[in-house]
């Protein structure tokens, strides 16, 4: 399943610029890029990024506007979707956030800005298992994941898959949205296998 329109965080921990610019083309490989209206796939994802890259970002092209902790880049990524870079003060530390927004609608990047603080203000680190694949599908290099083809059902096809390998003989795409929790921990980093599950908000 290919996730739509709701604000989520799709990437644990601070992106580098490396990983930031493996993020923002974490699409690249859906099926009929550019086709069809893709301003969904986009819309309200969101991730941390450290100081230096926000500050690049700054700095690549002017802003197309500048409202107090946050900016908006001037190229648009789609339609209406464009960069909305945040600096947010969360518990008296500084952190910077790139994200997806529609500037058609009316206050969207405040509603983000706000998503983004109480994400990350819970008192207690935890994810939810929307969050656990998608740190797995931003964290897996292209040549281990895709969208499922013409090996799996038609109703399965264009939905997003990852490999799993379970010996260094045997290795199987399965449909991210339906790893189990045994096969999610395999995939994640060991920092993160072990945090509690939490509810989504």
């Amino acid at each position: 399943m290919i996730p739509t329109s709701a604000i989520r965080k799709v990437y644990q921990g601070v992106a580098d610029r490396r990983t930031m610019f493996r993020m923002f083309n974490r699409h690249a490989q859906r099926p009929n890029p550019w086709q069809a209206d893709d301003s969904a796939l986009f819309r309200g994802e969101w991730f941390e990024i450290g100081h230096v890259e926000h500050d690049y970002m700054f700095h690549i092209l002017p802003p197309l506007w500048m409202r107090p902790g946050m900016f908006a880049m001037r190229a648009f990524l789609t339609g209406t979707i464009t960069s909305v870079l945040f600096t947010l003060k969360i518990d008296d530390d500084l952190r910077y956030f790139h994200s997806y927004c529609d500037l058609a609608l009316r206050d969207e990047p405040e509603r983000m800005q706000d998503a983004i603080v109480a994400r990350e203000s819970r008192p207690f680190k935890a994810m939810t298992r929307a969050e656990r694949l998608e740190h797995i599908w931003s964290s897996t290099h292209d040549d281990y994941r895709g969208y499922a083809d013409g090996r799996f059902p038609h109703a399965q096809r264009g939905k997003r898959i990852v490999m799993m390998c379970a010996s260094w003989r045997e290795r199987d795409f399965r449909l991210l949205d339906q790893l189990t929790d045994v096969e999610i921990s395999t995939k994640l980093p060991v920092h993160l296998r072990y945090l509690p599950d939490a509810i989504a908000a």
